[in-house]
């Protein structure tokens, strides 16, 4: 075997470099979409294109596979050591980073606003600096969104967001990645959001039309997305010739749609507004009567942590819940993010149908 791959590589070397052949046996066929993301930032899929996304589906795809289904071990961060920064409390973000980052052979530090100075003694600039020199990367979870647009100005490693006030774009990644498994595409589904136009909504706007995704929005009044946002998603209805509405009324969104969507109607940092808001949203909870009006293979998909007003037991415990499956995609796209931003490795399987 050996003989006859020395005499390949002889022959390949006329038309082939070295480069080339490495990445052709080593790093898998995904040269093809010609995606050169590491050295990237990721804080709003808004600055990532139809065939980056894709790629980024891709990759989390071929992880999951290779890792979880084959048991394969790929120690593609080996000598690697990821910053998080959370401003605020996690349970999947913290837990799908971490350990999605030791199971690649890196070493994750977790780092609240009890074990750093970030802003307070310390500015920004300065830990943005300080951590450039340490780590490799810096995953942030943070109030504000401008915190992050400051770290990567004077960072020199890729900065991820793991949440901010305006965007959530790991966990779309992670239900574009369920709902890429559940349906066998994404191309011509249409999403329904009922509920807050928050951060997760916003990341939703900036990436559906790209992929190929109809938008069906429903917000109480006082509470629609952002209007920058919602402008640069109807710019993005018109290019990718997608369907966008934005509406009050949740059994509208619902009609036809494949996909239901909700999220807490009381984020963290809004606890005082609790009593407001739970006015405000009556008749938003998500339930079977919702669903009549949703296509026949509809499914269901909340970020969690979920409280019963946002949607009742029936719906978030019956088989079109894909809210367990999302939860777990969430290490492998977090993982597929990392291994993008940091290394040269590229999907080796089949590209999955998007």
């Amino acid at each position: 075997m050996l003989f006859h791959m020395r005499n390949f590589f002889s022959a390949a070397k006329l038309t082939w470099t070295s480069k080339q052949l490495l990445r052709h046996f080593w790093y898998g066929p995904a040269a093809q979409m010609n995606v050169h993301l590491k050295g990237r930032d990721l804080l709003t899929l808004q600055n990532y294109t139809t065939n980056e996304l894709k790629y980024l589906l891709w990759m989390a795809s071929d992880l999951k596979q290779r890792i979880k289904h084959k048991g394969e071990y790929l120690p593609l961060m080996q000598g690697k050591s990821l910053a998080m920064i959370f401003e605020k409390r996690s349970t999947r973000t913290r837990l799908s980073a971490e350990t999605g980052f030791a199971l690649l052979g890196g070493h994750p530090s977790f780092l609240t606003t009890q074990d750093i100075h970030l802003g307070t003694n310390e500015s920004l600039t300065d830990t943005a600096r300080v951590l450039s020199s340490i780590a490799n990367a810096i995953l942030a979870r943070v109030y504000k969104h401008n915190d992050l647009d400051l770290m990567t100005k004077e960072a020199t490693i890729p900065i991820i967001n793991g949440l901010s006030d305006l965007y959530h774009p790991l966990q779309i990644l992670a239900d574009y990645l369920t709902l890429q498994e559940h349906y066998g595409g994404l191309n011509g589904l249409t999403i329904a959001w009922i509920g807050d136009g928050n951060n997760v909504l916003h990341s939703i706007m900036m990436s559906a039309a790209k992929l190929g995704m109809h938008l069906r929005i429903a917000t109480p009044k006082g509470f629609e997305p952002d209007l920058r946002i919602t402008q640069i998603t109807e710019q993005y209805s018109k290019e990718y010739g997608t369907k966008l509405l934005l509406t009050t009324d949740p059994l509208e969104a619902a009609d036809g749609a494949n996909v239901l969507v909700t999220d807490t109607w009381i984020s963290m940092g809004q606890e005082e507004e609790k009593k407001e808001r739970l006015k405000a949203f009556q008749g938003y909870q998500i339930t079977m009567q919702t669903a009549k009006s949703a296509a026949s293979n509809w499914t269901f998909l909340h970020c969690l942590p979920r409280k019963p007003e946002e949607v009742d037991d029936e719906v978030f415990y019956s088989p079109r819940s894909l809210v367990f499956q999302e939860a777990e995609n969430r290490k492998w796209t977090i993982m597929a993010v990392m291994v993008s931003l940091l290394t040269d490795y590229s999907p080796q399987l089949q590209k999955p149908t998007f």
